[in-house]
């Protein structure tokens, strides 16, 4: 094992924070990463060899004087994700004595002198993972991290049930294998096993293997069959007729139209829109007609994000996404979605008046760790996989609330909610997988076999604390997105076929290959034989069980024809995508385990045991009767005399994280990839988070307008008052933030039903068939829509010791709503920006109350705020007042008479005013005396309801509307938007103002909270910076200064009798494809396929192309430096480097194109650039973040006109979007800073919102130098840029554009031009 230091692991940032953590007890740190390179035993390998892929390898040893060492590494006998990259890379560089890299962290550590043992403790536990990570005072030996222990053998559990033995006995056995797995087993499905291993023919002449029972308890757990859903309830002594998940069937039952798929697969498939498959038809980017049908789909990942919140978190968003891309025959998520219920955040120095600390168990994350590091998880996943998440959610609450006898307990989310859901799109006729031909190839595809993620489905359907710290640390996994992403191109390969070769595929989850192979060809009818060594798996002392059972991510099962065998590897060759034919499905319905390296038989079971039937459960559940005062509304009982009432509540709820901005949670996430994001969350030309609904377009093609809608809903602290009004209004706040795009009808829309509760807990089991029966038999039914897809997780307890006393937090019963719809018109998405005066005249804001002026308290965010419950919350009452308001809003849609839209939800009112006027950037004046005369309560009540902008010139137009839909009493004219200046926010009643403040103001109470979190996270001057941006009133905004007109096409003079070849170059990783490929195809281009394996074994030549476009994404995972193992790949390779070299320098015809990661490689490659010897390097934005976000982009003048790519877009300025985390430009030395700016290379730089060249954060949002975002060639042939102007081809898939451009652009926006001008220049 070859060991060496390498460069800084500690930021200037990461450094403080570590040290304002551990101050107790350090007084200073460093920190350098430790490469451990195990290779074969005769390599030369040394530093000076290895520095190509490791560029800041030393010779030297990092130990300074007066320090403790303290080395950090991933904990043996696991593979981080890092290491499976870097190994990777190394390989395909041609480093072929390396067998594996690692890397670890050493930190030199000052302890201080009176340092207790205790806190020694807690300082080490600042500077790792527990649940991913070792901490070691001495450098690791060989053995801890590099394995090369003989195989764990099969071990057989002796029940010693069969030939008459004692059953009794073989129970009490199997209880203590049961506690000893973690295996979940409830009693009678241990007395099932006994009487299997009792009574079958071919079992009870043997013993159980650890392996069969591992696979049972994983097969068989709450997570994986819904026990609790299935069972039969009795409730307060009343037998009930149906089981929950039947309630839940009837809504599909009775409207099942335009759902293609239910129940059947990993998600629910819908019928969508007419569009197009734009796809590499053998290579050739190729556009044809086809319906795209979409599908949907939400899951959780509570458990593990509890116990490791990046880890948990990422994958939950992989496993979610996995089942998008698994569905019938193959399928590809589109867009994503992601949300977050915890306990009070408690940020230091920031606590609120609401919050509560109970403490919590040793090993499970706090709140505010989570809500730190979960978020970032589930981005990473996302951003680096290539899913958009658009939409989500934010809550916490932690309160003492009477229990029935009058008690106190503390109802929370210590058991965190990890939503993770989406869309996908499919073909038709993919929609239900094939039956399997007996005989076929069983395939595993994708990651090899880890040791991690044993028992996650056992684990996840315990209550924490049921099971041992030690089984939580197992069941924890880890993701690689990269490995996902190649698996996905795979699966898309075969999917665009016309004959796709894949007859049925299953995603691997809860289980791993033990719930995913025996489910794949139960569902055929089949059974199999399976060979446990053809199971791809890298960590060679893994024992049989641990092969077969462990939820290693990233990886599918599916079967193809025998014949078909040799193109399905060819395709995962090309994708450098593993896989392994584990074995063939046979006629007899028996499940087969072959071991040939110790010659056993782990699993010999009939499929009837591992799938049968153990007795139904049963679940008897009373409802209890809680205590409930009612909500002081003066609030008088809650605040000192001399306290301002209104002043004190809006504080407070502006502050509540379910209210409060979510920026801190998007920003870090990719809302662009795929260019086809026509709604993501940030809104207008201040890009202000609160937006109704995420939308999607179809698909490409010429004319194409529609697309698909998700949205959410939760209202789980009602649930503690009433169950069914929770469930109600979660299904109503859903659909009215669904109708912000233009939906066809009401009976479009399908939704997800996420159900989180604890049922044994006392009245909880009542209340969760409360809920059910409220939609399952009654809401949804009578609104015409259906819930074809959802989930359970029934173990939202946590329970612990602390100083010899019991305690526990309990979830309230939470059910999450996820909407989805067809929309019918992209041009009509409204969104909460208020329209300025000074832009359409002048203009009033009309509220639609629909309940009727009832004004229910019960539950509110301003309740939360005091520690209050209250004991009436609001409800859907008069289903027909709310059906009637759809039809309106539909009707509206066809329309141009609404300026803005926003529901009316968590803060109600105030709330829903405010934050159309912070996305607006106006003053608004709003009257209150046609509602109730309590003002409090008429500003803070969250009741079904919305608010509308209309020009005054249409008011009469849009009142006719409603009173024709008999909504008259329903709907109050209750303010306008200010002109000028003036951004002020008022309230008043009878000509009295009750409450005034301003814009600045109110909104950076409501920013603050993300303010708080991105100071912890991120650089703090950076989050500042951002903060204080809030308060320029004169802030013009994103805006599109063009020195062309986009709807002129600079090739219309051309005779376009050909279309160029370019090569759209990807690697593995790369996610950023599909929307450059159109954005060539759309300008005239042949658009080509290119993957670099096609290069490097001279499958493909460069010769044959005009142009190569080098995409965005995450090659190899950006390990070893954003794109330099895609670039070292080439340079290292004589063939490929010469390929390169003869493109860019012996040809004067071609042209080059870099963006974002293909930016990063042409920068690693200006050796062999003409001209770009002084070029800057892209590296860690100075945010210390993941910056997804529109910015303002400003094409230099002079240098823009000696671009082929921007010469007829010199001067302009205009929005584009970022998407990276290594994008600040930093020169290799002084000197070629200078080179660089004497010859003008800067061709493109950011600028604030005054078209000013700046530094500031977020407008330059990774801190280059000079603000530089391209590069050019001296030629003007290559250009080098990393925001994204292929993601913004189309008008729609730009965040903000004006509203008197959308007929004015037609299809496509600005950016287009771009593409066109190499057109152009080619002839």
């Amino acid at each position: 094992m070859l060991v060496y230091y390498g460069g800084s692991a500690l930021s200037v940032q990461s450094k403080k924070k570590i040290l304002e953590l551990t101050v107790s007890g350090v007084s200073d740190l460093n920190a350098v990463y430790f490469y451990l390179i195990y290779t074969k035993s005769n390599s030369s390998l040394n530093c000076e060899s290895l520095r190509p892929i490791l560029s800041d390898l030393q010779e030297s040893e990092f130990k300074p004087d007066g320090t403790t060492m303290v080395y950090v590494f991933p904990r043996p006998g696991t593979i981080s994700p890092w290491s499976s990259k870097a190994t990777n890379i190394a390989n395909v560089c041609g480093y072929k004595d390396v067998i594996r890299i690692e890397r670890g962290i050493a930190y030199s550590v000052v302890f201080k002198d009176d340092i207790s043992e205790e806190m020694l403790k807690s300082a080490l536990n600042h500077l790792y993972d527990r649940m991913t990570e070792a901490l070691r005072f001495k450098l690791p030996e060989e053995d801890e991290v590099f394995d090369k222990h003989e195989p764990a053998p099969l071990v057989r559990i002796e029940l010693n049930c069969g030939q008459g033995g004692d059953k009794q006995a073989a129970t009490e056995r199997l209880n203590h294998a049961n506690k000893k797995f973690g295996l979940a087993l409830a009693p009678d499905e241990i007395d099932y096993l006994v009487e299997c291993y009792t009574s079958e023919p071919s079992l009870k002449s043997r013993e159980p293997t650890d392996v069969e029972l591992f696979m049972f308890g994983q097969v068989n757990s709450e997570h994986c069959r819904h026990k609790i859903f299935n069972a039969d309830w009795t409730i307060d002594g009343e037998k009930k007729d149906y089981s929950l998940f039947k309630m839940i069937r009837n809504t599909h039952l009775k409207n099942p139209q335009y759902t293609i798929s239910a129940y059947s697969d990993n998600a629910a498939v819908f019928e969508g829109n007419s569009g197009t498959l734009f796809a590499p038809v053998n290579g050739i980017w190729s556009m044809k007609d086809e319906p795209v049908e979409f599908l949907g789909k939400v899951e959780t990942h509570n458990h593990p994000t509890a116990v490791s919140p990046f880890p948990g978190a990422a994958t939950g968003s992989g496993g979610e996404i996995r089942d998008e891309g698994a569905v019938g025959q193959g399928s590809l998520s589109k867009a994503g979605l992601a949300g977050y219920s915890v306990s009070d955040l408690n940020i230091p120095g920031y606590k609120q008046p609401w919050e509560l600390d109970v403490g919590k168990p040793y090993h499970i994350a706090t709140s505010l760790d989570i809500m730190l590091e979960a978020p970032i998880g589930s981005s990473a996943f996302n951003n680096e996989f290539g899913r958009p998440c658009i939409n989500g959610y934010f809550r916490t609450f932690c309160m003492e609330v009477p229990r029935g006898d009058g008690t106190l307990e503390i109802r929370g989310y210590h058991k965190p909610i990890m939503a993770a859901g989406g869309i996908g799109r499919i073909r038709k006729q993919h929609a239900f997988k094939k039956s399997i031909a007996p005989g076929s190839p069983i395939i595993v595809l994708g990651g090899p076999a880890l040791l991690v993620g044993l028992g996650g489905g056992a684990a996840s359907s315990m209550n924490a604390g049921e099971g041992s710290e030690e089984l939580d640390f197992a069941s924890v996994q880890r993701g690689n997105p990269e490995m996902q992403r190649r698996a996905q191109m795979v699966i898309d390969a075969c999917t665009t076929m016309d004959e796709n070769i894949i007859q049925s595929i299953h995603d691997v989850g809860a289980g791993g290959v033990s719930n995913a192979l025996p489910e794949l060809v139960h569902d055929a009818g089949l059974g199999a034989r399976f060979e446990l060594r053809d199971i791809p798996c890298i960590e060679p002392s893994m024992s049989p069980m641990q092969i077969w059972c462990c939820e290693s991510q990233e990886r599918y099962v599916l079967s193809v024809k025998s014949e078909d065998l040799d193109t399905f590897k060819s395709i995962c060759e090309r994708e450098r995508c593993p896989y392994g034919v584990v074995g063939y499905s046979t006629v007899e319905q028996r499940l087969i385990l072959t071991d040939r390296l110790y010659n056993t038989t782990p699993i010999d079971l009939p499929m009837e045991v591992l799938f049968g039937k153990p007795p139904k459960m049963s679940r008897v559940a009373e409802t209890q009767t809680i205590p409930l005062s009612k909500f002081d509304s003066s609030l008088k009982s809650y605040l000192a005399p001399s306290s301002d009432p209104i002043l004190d509540a809006v504080e407070r709820v502006l502050r509540m994280p379910a209210v409060a901005s979510k920026s801190f949670l998007i920003t870090i996430g990719d809302r662009s990839v795929t260019g086809l994001i026509a709604r993501d969350q940030m809104v207008g030309p201040w890009q202000v988070p609160v937006a109704d609904v995420g939308v999607t377009v179809t698909s490409y093609g010429k004319g194409i307008n529609t697309g698909e809608a998700l949205a959410m809903g939760e209202k789980p602290i009602s649930a503690l008052v009433s169950a069914a009004a929770s469930a109600r209004m979660a299904v109503a706040e859903c659909i009215m933030n669904l109708v912000a795009a233009s939906i066809p009808a009401l009976d479009r829309i399908r939704l997800s039903a996420n159900w989180m509760a604890a049922p044994s807990h006392p009245g909880e089991g009542a209340k969760l068939y409360e809920a059910v029966q409220a939609i399952g038999l009654e809401l949804c039914p009578s609104l015409g829509i259906s819930i074809p897809v959802g989930k359970d997780s029934m173990s939202m307890s946590m329970k612990w010791n602390e100083d010899g006393r019991e305690k526990s937090v309990t979830a309230p019963l939470s059910l999450i709503i996820t909407g989805f719809s067809p929309v019918d018109d992209l041009y009509s998405i409204w969104t909460p920006q208020l329209r300025k005066v000074e832009d359409i005249g002048s203009t009033s804001l009309i509220f639609i109350d629909l309940a009727n002026g009832k004004q229910r308290l019960g539950g509110s965010i301003l309740a939360q705020s005091y520690k209050q419950l209250g004991d009436e919350v609001p409800d859907l009452d008069n289903l027909d007042t709310f059906k009637n308001f759809i039809n309106v809003i539909t009707q509206l849609h066809k329309t141009n008479y609404i300026q803005a839209y926003h529901d009316k939800s968590d803060g109600g009112l105030f709330v829903t005013l405010s934050e159309m006027a912070f996305a607006g950037h106006v003053g608004i004046e709003c009257e209150l005396d046609s509602l109730s005369s309590d003002n409090i309560a008429a500003l803070f009540n969250e009741e079904l309801g919305a608010v509308i902008q209309v020009c005054d010139r249409d008011i009469a137009k849009v009142l006719e509307l409603f009173a024709a839909n008999g909504l008259s009493t329903c709907v109050h004219r209750i303010g306008k938007v200010l002109s000028g200046q003036a951004q002020t926010i008022s309230f008043s009643r009878s000509g009295k103002i009750i409450f005034k403040s301003t814009r600045s103001k109110l909104h950076g109470i409501w920013h603050e909270t993300s303010y708080k979190m991105q100071e912890i996270r991120d650089n703090p001057e950076c989050a500042r910076q951002e903060m204080e941006n809030i308060a320029d009133n004169n802030d013009p905004g994103l805006g599109y200064h063009l020195t062309f007109d986009p709807n002129v096409s600079v090739t219309a003079d051309l005779a376009l009798t050909s279309r160029p070849k370019v090569a759209i170059l990807r690697e593995q990783g790369v996610n950023g494809y599909l929307e450059m490929a159109y954005a060539f195809y759309a300008s005239g281009f042949t658009a080509v396929d290119v993957h670099m394996t096609d290069i490097l074994s001279g499958r493909v030549h460069l010769d044959d192309f005009v142009g190569i476009a080098a995409c965005g994404g995450f090659s190899y995972g950006d390990v070893l430096g954003s794109g330099n193992g895609w670039a070292t790949s080439i340079l290292l390779h004589e063939d490929a480097r010469n390929e390169f070299y003869r493109f860019f320098n012996e040809r004067k015809d071609t042209f080059g194109l870099g963006i974002c990661n293909g930016c990063q490689l042409f920068s690693r490659l200006k050796s062999l650039i003409p001209g770009a010897k002084s070029w800057p390097m892209f590296t860690f934005n100075e945010s210390a973040q993941y910056e997804g976000r529109a910015v303002m982009l400003k094409i230099d003048e002079t240098s823009g006109s000696k671009s082929i790519f921007t010469e007829s877009m010199a001067g302009s300025s205009l929005p584009v979007v970022v998407a990276h985390g290594e994008g600040r430009a930093v020169f290799d030395s002084e000197s070629d800073y200078e080179q660089f700016k004497k010859e003008g290379l800067d061709l493109i730089y950011y600028v604030n919102n005054y078209n000013e060249r700046t530094s500031r954060y977020p407008f330059n949002p990774n801190g280059s130098r000079d603000a530089i975002a391209g590069v050019r060639s001296p030629c003007g042939r290559f250009l080098a840029m990393m925001p994204h102007p292929e993601r913004v081809v189309l008008k729609v898939a730009n965040s903000y554009y004006p509203h008197s451009k959308a007929s004015e652009w037609g299809v496509h926006g600005p950016w287009i031009r771009l593409f066109q001008s190499a057109r152009k220049w080619v002839g």
